[in-house]
């Protein structure tokens, strides 16, 4: 450790005395009276040297919210090497230095510019120095103090929320708790009574009181029933210095809602109720509703409906309507004005939801009675049965008697009945009725196979009243006769390998039939009659409704006999007996040591070369034809003379021309595309005399290729001109044109030019909608689809 100079803290606090710089024991209170000064004394020659451990420096305290005119002397700097001369500087550095703290750099004395709020900031830490003018060098340490702002009641105290709501059950005991509200003060807690909030009640006695100190708010008042009032407002107030003369206060308001309990029975506001009915009311018709008032609400309010006792207790029920808690009087069971004509019952209402707490007040449920009228009403025949089923055998006659069914009018008149089939359930009109008895017979022949079972509708009428009526459904079961022969289950092809052995079975037949047997199903099989004595195969019955067809013999041959037609009889064991005759194709075909089938034809015999001799015959004559043909079509092509364009026989030159040569087709590649051409510009050259034959025949001349890439228009233009300077070309008398034909016209083109880019045919149909004017066209291509179609 250096040594050093040591700042002493001296304060005059009360008395002009210097005191040392030693930490204050506890808070001082008030403004000081006397200045306080902070002193550096250095050591003499009588003093022991030590070692410094740092500077020790005492808290100032200032008080806030300073009101006075000047500034708020805080204290002073000194050091002991300060001789009065000016040579020392004072410095200060930190919170707020020379904004809130001013020092003067040639006294040491610090101030307070502006006031403070301790809730701002409680605590400055400076830093102090003193350094000599001069030189600029510090000629102590720089050291930090504190000046800690003395708190003063300033600040109400705040509840958390401005609006508090709470709920508490009605019937609460006293003490009962309902919410605790909560207060904060900004002053300093730990100086005075600034902070201390007490509470208070100053609205909502004498039904809740305050905890002073908790802010607890509880029940102050016995049995508060929420059906007399339900909602309670409290301003509790909050007031700090311990509630004393002079401090601040603030206020809250807390909203108390009392929630219900179940502390009122269910009562009904009528003993007897009374309600009608018709006889035909169907089962859970509803007749009439009743309802029992609760003076609590929600759940507790809830309604349960009970028949406890009475007449109609089979008869008649009661079900709880939730939304608005009535009980809703139902049928239960089909009503009869003959056998009864009032009930009476007695309908219980209770809660569900029980508070055990007030059993005391007595039972929760209440009572009444009901009375219910049925009326009479005219109502339809009644059937002896709810449906009815009827059988009769398939073979039946027309007119066979099935059964009956039978109706009665329920009313005391008994009005006769009269019976009809419903036609839209016996569209075919198979089955009839008696109208006055009831009894069905057939009107047309069954057959089981076809329909099993007939669904029909009866329906019974009142004669005196037509708009009564009942119906009932009527199932009759048509009952199986055997008169249907056993057939094939599918179709039978099978084969037989030429190679094939003795007793080998070959294919495996399966029967149906039609018929529904009670005991089931029993076919036999066996080989018709006529081809049972000299048959290549035989019929093993199976016993179990199949049969295999064996081979008689050893080997076939596929080019004696490639396939055998077997009629195979089917018979049932039914009665009376019922078969048919089925026919099985076998053919014979080659096989591989294994039995698979390789081919069923008859092939020619062959050349052991490979083809017969036959075979070759007849490529070596066709080859022979085909040469002859070309060697003559060409002969043909070498001697066909070249015919003349013009073939008068008097060289007139009267403008006519031969339109008879068509070309080389589209095939001909010399041909020009005629929908590539386009608008050339006349051009007019020369032209030599061409009405007269050349005296003097001049030489083919050569004309050069056009390249690939020369423009068609170019290309024509360049034939033209050499055409109209050659006078050996043809034709003579007349003046070939290459003129534009222009852009086209609106209808489509006629050429068959293009028709080669096309895959079907044209459809020229459109050319008889273009007027006469095209009637010659349409007639023409036109015809070219009928001609096809005759």
């Amino acid at each position: 450790m250096r040594t050093c100079r040591y700042f002493l803290l001296l304060f005059w606090v009360g008395q002009p005395y210097p005191t040392f710089s030693t930490p204050l024991s506890k808070r001082t209170s008030g403004f000081p009276a006397k200045k306080r000064a902070l002193e550096l004394s250095g050591n003499s020659k009588n003093e022991l040297n030590r070692s410094k451990r740092s500077w020790m420096w005492n808290q100032f305290f200032l008080l806030e919210e300073y009101t006075g005119s000047d500034y708020q002397y805080v204290g002073k700097l000194h050091s002991d090497q300060d001789r009065g001369d000016g040579s020392l500087k004072y410095i200060l550095s930190g919170d707020g230095a020379g904004d809130l703290f001013i020092i003067n750099e040639n006294t040491g004395d610090i101030q307070a510019t502006k006031r403070l709020d301790r809730e701002e900031k409680p605590v400055y830490i400076l830093r102090a120095q003193a350094i000599n003018r001069k030189t600029g060098r510090p000629v102590e340490p720089e050291s930090e103090f504190i000046i800690k702002i003395h708190d003063i009641n300033d600040n109400e105290p705040i509840f958390t929320e401005e609006v508090y709501t709470a709920t508490v059950p009605e019937m609460s005991d006293v003490g009962t708790f309902v919410i605790q509200v909560t207060a904060t003060d900004a002053d300093d807690p730990t100086y005075g009574n600034s902070a201390k909030v007490v509470y208070s009640i100053l609205q909502g006695q004498p039904y809740f009181s305050v905890e002073s100190e908790t802010g607890i708010i509880k029940t102050a008042l016995l049995n508060m029933d929420r059906e007399n009032r339900e909602q309670y407002q409290v301003v509790i107030q909050a007031k700090d210095m311990g509630g004393q003369m002079g401090g601040l206060s603030g206020t809250t308001t807390v909203n108390i809602t009392l929630t219900d309990v179940n502390d009122n029975p269910p009562r009904f506001p009528q003993s007897t109720y009374q309600f009608k009915t018709p006889e035909s009311s169907l089962p859970g018709t509803p007749i009439g509703r009743i309802k029992a008032s609760d003076a609590d609400v929600g759940e507790n309010a809830e309604i349960e409906y009970s028949i406890t006792e009475g007449e109609g207790l089979d008869m008649f029920d009661v079900i709880t309507d939730q939304e608005t808690q009535e009980g809703i009087i139902t049928v239960k069971k089909l009503l009869d004005f003959e056998k009864k004509k009032v009930y009476t019952l007695k309908v219980e209402a209770s809660n569900p939801h029980v508070e055990p707490r007030f059993l005391y007040l007595g039972p929760f449920k209440d009572s009444a009675t009901v009375r219910i009228v049925v009326e009479d009403v005219d109502e339809p025949p009644v059937f002896s049965k709810p449906a009815y089923i009827l059988q009769i055998r398939e073979d039946a006659q027309i007119n066979t008697t099935i059964g009956s069914v039978t109706a009665q009018d329920p009313d005391a008149p008994r009005n006769p009945v009269k019976y009809s089939v419903d036609r839209h359930t016996d569209m075919d009109r198979i089955f009839n009725i008696d109208s006055g008895n009831g009894s069905i017979f057939t009107s047309k022949l069954l057959d089981r196979e076809t329909l099993l079972w007939h669904n029909i509708t009866v329906i019974a009428t009142e004669i005196n009243n037509p708009k009564q009526s009942s119906r009932v459904p009527l199932y009759i079961k048509v009952l199986d006769v055997n008169d249907n022969p056993p057939e094939f289950a599918e179709f039978y092809e099978t084969f037989v390998c030429e190679k094939a052995k003795a007793d080998q079975l070959i294919q495996t037949l399966r029967a149906v039939d039609k018929d529904d047997p009670y005991s089931g199903h029993q076919f036999s099989f066996s080989l018709a009659p006529e081809a049972a004595s000299g048959s290549n195969f035989t019929i093993q019955d199976n016993k179990d409704n199949t049969a295999g067809i064996l081979t008689r013999k050893n080997g076939y041959n596929r080019h004696e006999m490639s396939t055998y037609l077997l009629p195979v009889v089917i018979s049932d064991n039914d009665y009376p007996v019922q078969s048919s005759t089925g026919t099985v194709t076998v053919r014979v075909c080659a096989c591989d040591h294994q039995g698979n089938m390789q081919s069923c034809h008859a092939e020619a015999l062959v050349h052991p070369t490979g083809l017969s001799t036959g075979a070759l015959i007849a490529i070596l004559l066709c080859i022979v034809t085909l040469l002859v043909t070309v060697v003559l079509f060409a002969a043909l092509r070498r001697q066909r003379k070249k015919e003349p364009l013009i073939i008068s026989k008097e060289d007139i030159r009267d403008n006519i021309v031969s339109y008879n040569d068509e070309g080389g087709g589209e095939e001909d590649t010399q041909a020009f595309d005629i929908g590539t051409l386009r608008n050339p510009e006349a051009i007019e050259d020369s032209k030599l005399r061409r009405d007269i034959v050349p005296e003097a025949l001049f030489l083919p001349r050569r004309t050069p290729a056009a390249r690939d890439n020369t423009d068609v228009r170019d290309f024509i233009n360049q034939r033209l001109k050499e055409n109209d300077m050659d006078p050996t070309a043809p034709p003579y008398d007349s003046l070939a044109t290459y003129a534009y034909e222009g852009t086209g016209s609106v209808a489509d083109s006629l050429s068959s030019l293009e028709s080669v880019t096309t895959d079907g045919d044209q459809d020229y149909d459109y050319l008889s909608d273009w007027g006469p004017r095209f009637k010659k066209l349409a007639d023409m291509y036109g015809g070219v689809d009928s001609d096809k179609d005759s």
